[in-house]
């Protein structure tokens, strides 16, 4: 059994929610500690953890967590959901978002993807930073199915996600996942000792997924130019970062499963273009 601890976790990422068979619907969660590590959460049924416990990106929580038996990543962490406590608001983004800017120093960043690849294959990684030179195009493609299947139906709906759980049941209804009827891939550039290399990644990050359904709740059939000027301009725009994290079915295929932003300034702190061991 592993040992729980309480560990202090800056939070950098939440995928889009996903039908289970235990917890109805969990997210992906991910950040960072207070030593700079990275840390995954999983599961976290998020939309149905009660208000007082619903942290945001770039907010600290405190929680008990113990190392994954069934997921033999490094940063794969089961948490303790009722023991969630929020520590204060989400970083401020003043002064061209410093306080988050110097949390991110913490971390290894790199310049490109074959360097990332290398790190999971020789180190283990399963997380980590990465800055495109240049954002290419957003690919949308049409998902196999628009719609959740009966069984996926069943998950999102079940009981028992109502008690067991939690230290206080929650009587609020819970709200149908939509299942978003698109996938989203970005084709974008790195660029190494002169060398321009393609790569194109699927992209899990919830904001991408909230802001699709804001774009058709409020554009209808109109939704995918805004949603494009967002994902193909406005983010590119900036200091675009990827927290890139592996599937944990599928050990080497990676994803895009948060999207993070700051604006550019003029000195950039150095990439690791090549990893060195």
């Amino acid at each position: 059994m592993a040992v729980v601890r309480t560990e202090r976790i800056l939070i950098l990422c939440k995928t889009y929610p996903s039908p289970s068979e235990k917890y109805a619907e969990t997210s992906c969660v991910a950040g960072m500690t207070q030593s700079g590590e990275f840390i995954r959460l999983f599961p976290v049924p998020f939309r149905l953890i009660r208000d007082s416990q619903q942290f945001q990106k770039w907010q600290w929580i405190s929680a008990h967590i113990r190392k994954a038996q069934k997921d033999h990543r490094p940063e794969s962490h089961t948490v303790s959901v009722d023991t969630i406590t929020l520590d204060g608001k989400p970083i401020s983004t003043k002064n061209d978002w410093a306080a988050r800017r110097n949390e991110l120093s913490k971390l290894p960043l790199f310049a490109d993807f074959a360097a990332l690849e290398a790190a999971r294959k020789t180190e283990g990684h399963t997380l980590a930073l990465l800055r495109p030179a240049r954002i290419d195009r957003l690919e949308i493609t049409k998902a196999d199915s628009p719609n959740w299947t009966e069984e996926e139906l069943k998950k999102l709906v079940k009981d028992q996600i109502q008690g067991g759980l939690f230290d206080e049941q929650d009587e609020r209804e819970v709200r149908l996942l939509r299942k978003l009827p698109h996938n989203f891939h970005y084709h974008y550039e790195c660029v190494v000792d002169g060398e321009t290399r393609q790569y194109r990644h699927k992209i899990a990050d919830w904001e991408a997924g909230a802001l699709y359904w804001h774009c058709v709740d409020k554009h209808g059939d109109g939704w995918e130019a805004p949603f494009r000027q967002k994902l193909e301009t406005d983010l590119p725009a900036k200091d675009l970062h990827f927290l890139m994290g592996t599937i944990h079915r599928f050990p080497d295929q990676w994803l895009i499963i948060s999207m993070i932003y700051p604006p550019k300034i003029s000195t950039d702190r150095p990439v690791q273009s090549e990893m060195i061991f």
